[in-house]
């Protein structure tokens, strides 16, 4: 496995600075709903309010990253205790009442910018995988691997705002090509800031409005 070719050094630079500065300004911005977030899903269920699940994060030469990835609790507590990982589907009977707006609003993935500040996760960047799923996936969908070669996976991403979550096969697959098309805005830096730029502003307009899943 080799480094993504499409990140260049002045890319790479510029990305962790844009990651780290914009999660900062996201923290700054959305810590006064945190309380009202947590408040909200402690009284809507018993569990942990924060809910964190391993991922697998960027693939280097010599390792691949793991890392626990952090969401404000949006199912019941241990919903995959009898069935084991499965996707989420339309009008899932795990997800909370709180756990659906916060879904809608993507509020649920803010405790993200964390992650992003650890270094774990980028900004914008292909979604992160469960490794229970990982296997299959790569063996389904061909240069399904490829999307996280020295690069981080993302809180949001190109695939995230055309498609929303991953519900079947098909869903992966038109996501892994989104994936690859956003890799190749990696060559330039100003190709690269122009579509970071551009799909935060896209995930903002799916926030305000609503439209996540």
């Amino acid at each position: 496995m080799i480094d993504n070719q499409h990140l260049t050094g002045t890319v790479a630079f510029g990305k962790r600075a844009f990651d780290i500065i914009g999660a900062l300004v996201g923290l700054a911005l959305t810590l006064p709903l945190w309380p009202l977030i947590a408040i909200a899903v402690r009284l809507d269920s018993k569990g942990p309010i924060i809910f964190r699940q391993l991922r697998i994060g960027r693939a280097l030469p010599d390792r691949t990253e793991l890392f626990m990835m952090m969401k404000f609790r949006s199912m019941v507590a241990d919903a995959e205790a009898r069935t084991g990982a499965i996707w989420a589907k339309k009008n899932d009977p795990r997800i909370t009442r709180v756990g659906n707006f916060l879904r809608k609003t993507r509020l649920d993935e803010l405790p993200q910018l964390i992650n992003v500040l650890r270094g774990d996760m980028s900004l914008v960047g292909p979604r992160p995988e469960r490794p229970g799923f990982y296997k299959k996936l790569d063996s389904a969908i061909p240069f399904f691997a490829d999307r996280t070669t020295g690069l981080r996976p993302g809180v949001t991403g190109l695939a995230q705002v055309n498609e929303g979550y991953d519900a079947t096969l098909d869903d992966v697959r038109r996501k892994v090509a989104w994936d690859h098309a956003y890799a190749l805005r990696l060559n330039g830096f100003f190709a690269w800031l122009v579509t970071d730029i551009g799909i935060a502003f896209r995930t903002v307009a799916v926030m305000a409005g609503g439209r996540g899943r």
